[in-house]
């Protein structure tokens, strides 16, 4: 009687498993290559919640627990540092008008930028990137080196005091980053689209206004915040431009608040935690549209 043998299955010293130990010792060296980047993000993240933190409890203290008690938490909680500003018609009036020049601000810009975008992405001419570097050129020139005759435009057109005085400055100087973000984006968009669209009878606009834009709902998303965000905490232009306290947007009522209460630390804090938590708020809410559209343009395809 002959014994069988079986065949050799080469596929069972394949599927032996890993032994454990070794499981173990890769997930180790995982977290030990990612560990000097989680140290960098907390060490990061500390110097700016940090500093937050204590924005926001000192406005919780006494103007004594502010100059003398380091602890971040407050001995005795005094909530009419908060209440006091939140029942002021001063301070809503501020928000308002606030809101008010953002999303004045944020229309002009997306409007603007985004038409602009569109020829420099889209439409070949002679001197396209010339015309294109002009416009990043621009992030090398701020507001401050334009005041003097920034001033003098306005005055000269009848906008100080007005509206459309913060928000056109603020618009022209958003255009070049704005700019910079679609491009690309638009850039990604697959010519055949275009084309297919053509074929179909959509004019140029067309395709701009009934699919481009759609499509690019992040890239947009992201140059609507920083717009929004950039305006909020825009100081220099509205100090140039409103005379009258009525127009005031929050960081002018925060640097006018801090001089009539200049000893008074607690409620100056109060005042700035309030007029920045809109804007985190924002941040914190459109977090993954700003990054999602950020990274859109960055592949073709």
């Amino acid at each position: 009687m002959t014994a069988t043998t079986k065949p050799f299955d080469d596929t069972q010293g394949l599927a032996i498993a890993v032994p454990k130990k070794h499981k173990k010792q890769t997930k180790f060296g995982v977290f030990l290559s990612y560990l000097p980047l989680w140290l960098i993000g907390i060490a990061v993240s500390s110097v700016i919640v940090v500093p937050l933190a204590y924005a926001v409890f000192d406005g919780f203290k006494e103007q004594g627990q502010v100059a003398g008690n380091a602890a971040l938490l407050p001995e005795k909680w005094i909530f009419s540092n908060y209440g006091d500003l939140i029942t002021s018609p001063v301070f809503w009036r501020q928000v308002l008008n606030s809101v008010v020049i953002g999303l004045l601000t944020v229309g002009l810009v997306v409007v603007c930028a985004s038409l602009a975008a569109f020829v420099l992405a889209r439409l070949k001419f002679r001197g396209r990137e010339v015309v294109y570097t002009l416009f990043t050129l621009g992030l090398l020139f701020p507001a401050a080196v334009a005041i003097l005759p920034l001033f003098i435009l306005l005055r000269t057109l009848g906008l100080t005091n007005n509206p459309l005085g913060v928000v056109l400055p603020q618009a022209a100087f958003s255009m070049p980053m704005t700019i910079i973000i679609l491009r690309p984006f638009f850039q990604s968009i697959p010519p055949e689209l275009e084309d297919a669209a053509k074929i179909d009878g959509c004019s140029t606009f067309g395709f701009f206004w009934r699919i481009l834009l759609p499509l690019s709902k992040p890239a947009l998303a992201t140059v609507s915040v920083l717009a929004i965000v950039g305006s909020w905490n825009a100081f220099f232009i509205p100090l140039l431009v409103f005379g009258n306290a009525d127009q005031w947007t929050l960081p002018l009522g925060v640097m006018n608040f801090s001089t009539e209460h200049t000893s008074n630390w607690a409620s100056i804090l109060a005042f700035t935690t309030l007029s920045m938590i809109p804007a985190v708020l924002f941040y914190m809410v459109a977090e993954r549209q700003i990054v999602s559209g950020l990274t859109a343009g960055s592949v073709k395809g």
